[in-house]
């Protein structure tokens, strides 16, 4: 009897240490991936700064890419256009759709025009506008830039002392710095018109006396910096797209994971940096 007593004890101390054993690889496993993570993070961190040390020296030494450069721009803002001006124009509607009920409520419907314009030229417009160039052209230079990297296209280029950061990236970066503002002028406008077109058909009204009353108020410390602070995202969207695409591995797997995380960092560092540089503008031109 005691030497059954003493198999069963024996049982339920090794199972008892197995199952510690277990839960302390299980544990050393997910601290190493963790560690794993935190190693990766600061691995892209560093070779972003490097990229983009890079970047700087391709984009200030001459000679220029001045052709592909006017290419890129045409490339971005012509096939960006019609989703900004949509985009655009649904801001209008939906902003003044949502805002008149509210308004209505606290008997501040006179207030309708200086809310839209307000709203729609200072944050609606430049972050939809963000948003939306990050979406297509993000996807499509990460793309892009993968496939050329798979293929070993840029290898052939760089072996035939082409300067691949200068051609590809620079001219990329520039483009969509440049760029982001334009657009974001339709799309203030197309905001602004649709705004007035709701508001007309709900209750008449003239545009004339719409604008008198939005822009009432407006000095150019409210315009100027919002519609300047895309440049920043511009800067953003180009970068990381470009980073993304050149450090592509892995064929087309590699390809589609250059484009999905073009977009979602891009989009995630936009909304970070308008955080930013809405308070740095509240700042330094209230």
């Amino acid at each position: 009897m005691e030497a059954h007593l003493t198999f069963l004890a024996s049982i339920v101390i090794l199972a008892h240490l197995a199952a510690h054993d277990d839960l302390g690889r299980g544990l050393k496993a997910q601290l190493f991936s963790i560690t794993r993570m935190f190693v990766s993070f600061f691995e892209w961190i560093g070779n972003l700064g490097m990229f983009c040390v890079r970047l700087v020296s391709a984009t200030i030494t001459p000679p220029y890419e001045g052709k592909e450069f006017l290419r890129q721009f045409d490339e971005l803002g012509s096939k960006s256009l019609p989703l900004v001006m949509l985009a655009g124009a649904a801001t209008g509607v939906v902003l003044t759709l949502s805002t008149r009920d509210s308004l209505v409520r606290f008997g501040a419907k006179s207030f309708l025009p200086a809310v839209a314009i307000f709203s729609i030229l200072k944050e609606s417009g430049p972050i939809i506008t963000a948003l939306v160039v990050s979406g297509r052209a993000a996807a499509g230079i990460g793309a892009e830039l993968g496939a050329m990297k798979v293929t070993e296209q840029i290898d052939a280029m760089e072996a035939s002392a082409v300067n691949t950061y200068k051609y590809l990236a620079a001219t990329r970066v520039l483009a969509c710095v440049l760029m982001l503002p334009l657009l974001t002028l339709v799309a203030d406008f197309l905001g602004v018109l649709t705004s007035w077109m709701t508001n007309t058909l709900i209750e008449p009204i003239s545009l004339q006396l719409f604008v008198n009353r939005g822009f009432k108020q407006m000095t150019f410390n409210d315009f100027l910096p919002p519609t300047f602070k895309t440049m920043v995202f511009g800067l953003i969207i180009g970068v990381v797209s470009c980073f993304q695409g050149l450090r592509t591995s892995g064929g087309t797997e590699g390809v589609e994971r250059a484009a999905t995380s073009s977009v979602v960092l891009s989009s995630l560092l936009i909304i970070l940096a308008d955080v930013l540089l809405v308070r740095l503008i509240l700042v330094f031109f209230s």
